[in-house]
């Protein structure tokens, strides 16, 4: 989905990771890739007739891990501790982040480390062979969807912090359109499967109200 993201000469902020060709999981991200190709993003985030959901959560779970990698790397050098003493999404939501091992209970920390800490937790996930399985007919953990929404709401903050606190960055460099495109399907995707509770997603309400609007009027 890179090329479609059209990112792809951007430094990312983490390594990308990528989905094993061979695999089920590489079979529907081309297939994903290809849907996206014809522009309805509704369409694109349904799950396929015959085909596993968790398979389809862990390839999107990816792709959404590249796309906000590839999105937070472009404001680097804007969210600073200076700048961005707490993770927030404007003024009336601050993050607390704990991972139960560096972080053992909810700590305050300036945004550029909070990302940090969220995106190596993310892609400790997306490489644990246990929680997400590359080889074929290995079963998914009875946790997954548990795991996989806590990795969606947690990539959502970054999307909120960008947009309420970066998104005149993100005009200046002249990629909003990126931005907006990716937010939509993210958010097209995690309301297709009830993934993140909405209350969550208060922080970007107006623009996700707007997002149901126009795809319902399509």
């Amino acid at each position: 989905m890179s090329a479609f993201f059209g990112l792809g000469k951007t430094r990312t902020f983490k390594p990308r990771k990528d989905v094993p060709e061979g695999t089920k999981q590489y079979q529907l991200r081309k297939y994903a890739e290809a849907t996206l190709g014809s522009g309805n993003l509704r369409l694109a985030v349904r799950l396929p007739e015959g085909e596993d959901l968790n398979e389809w959560l862990a390839v999107h779970a990816v792709d959404f891990f590249n796309h906000l990698n590839m999105l937070y790397g472009t404001v680097t050098e804007f969210c600073t501790a200076q700048e961005c003493p707490i993770m927030s999404a404007g003024p009336r939501y601050e993050y607390l982040w704990e991972d139960g091992v560096r972080y053992k209970k909810a700590t305050k920390l300036p945004a550029p480390e909070y990302v940090d800490a969220l995106m190596n937790w993310a892609q400790g996930l997306l490489d644990n062979e246990e929680i997400f399985p590359s080889e074929m007919g290995k079963p998914f953990a009875k946790n997954f969807r548990d795991t996989i929404g806590r990795l969606f709401r947690r990539l959502f903050r970054v999307y909120a912090h960008l947009y309420s606190n970066h998104f005149d960055h993100i005009c200046a460099l002249g990629i909003e359109a990126h931005l907006n495109t990716s937010y939509r399907h993210f958010f097209l995707f995690v309301n297709e499967f009830d993934l993140v509770d909405k209350r969550e997603l208060a922080p970007l309400d107006e623009l996700n109200e707007a997002i149901l609007a126009e795809d319902k009027s399509r």
